[in-house]
């Protein structure tokens, strides 16, 4: 298990959303790099970025940004938002970014999955966004009419890295992650899953750790920590304590 904290992008800025809504975000600096840094230094050993402009227009907007974060820190970055095609996935490779996270266009073009799993083995992760257990895409602004695991079942044989699963309900909110759904996802595919959304608590970081044995290999956590109601060390410390017990 592995503690990832999120820098999310609008505008060039460190912000944080309210359940994906651009009109509802909180500023918390005006240098993303920065942030990305004092994540690095206090134990993170991966950032989870997402171009939020990019995620609801469908192409790269913060590229620069993006970029200073790569060239400031030395830990894997995993970016998503607004990656829609293979020249964008090798562009941001090209720029140093270690994990791709597409979300949009593997509910519309599955076909592309496949080729850029094949193109990069073992770097293509998929985002599931779920709201009632209903997939969203176009940056949670468009509702589809697809189970998020029905979704996640498709990618099982292509290779993916890992899927990327948020409760859109619980993101941004601090109100703990909805650990039976994140369960009932985890255990029903073959894919290692990420999870994110809700994580307000060492308490939350604490259930999630059970949710090991059924493929759940890493934590994202955004507001809380911004928030100042988790502190990353201790966070990896509780997952660091949990590995040396097993």
């Amino acid at each position: 298990m592995i503690i990832i904290p999120a820098v999310d992008i609008k505008g060039g800025l460190c912000v944080r959303l309210e359940q994906g809504l651009m009109n509802r975000e909180t500023i918390f600096s005006d240098h993303p790099e920065q942030m990305a840094l004092q994540w690095e230094r206090k134990g993170a050993k991966r950032l989870h970025i997402i171009d939020l402009d990019g995620a609801v227009h469908g192409k790269a907007f913060n590229k620069k940004v993006i970029k200073n974060v790569v060239d400031t820190v030395s830990i894997p970055v995993q970016l998503g938002g607004g990656i829609r095609d293979l020249d964008t996935i090798e562009e941001y490779i090209n720029l140093g970014i270690d994990k791709i996270i597409i979300g949009t266009v593997a509910y519309k073009t599955p076909k592309l999955i496949e080729m850029a799993c094949k193109r990069y083995p073992g770097r293509i992760i998929i985002a599931i966004d779920s709201k009632d257990n209903y997939v969203s895409v176009e940056g949670w602004t468009e509702s589809t009419g697809i189970i998020a695991i029905d979704l996640a079942k498709r990618f099982e044989d292509m290779g993916v890295n890992s899927i990327l699963y948020t409760d859109i309900k619980r993101d941004g909110m601090k109100k703990g992650p909805n650990i039976d759904a994140i369960r009932e996802f985890a255990k029903d595919i073959n894919i290692p899953v990420i999870a994110a959304g809700g994580v307000s608590a060492l308490r939350d970081i604490e259930d999630m750790l059970q949710l090991e044995k059924y493929g759940v290999s890493g934590i994202i956590i955004g507001r809380a920590l911004y928030d100042g109601l988790i502190k990353i060390e201790e966070a990896v410390d509780v997952v660091n304590e949990r590995s040396r017990q097993n």
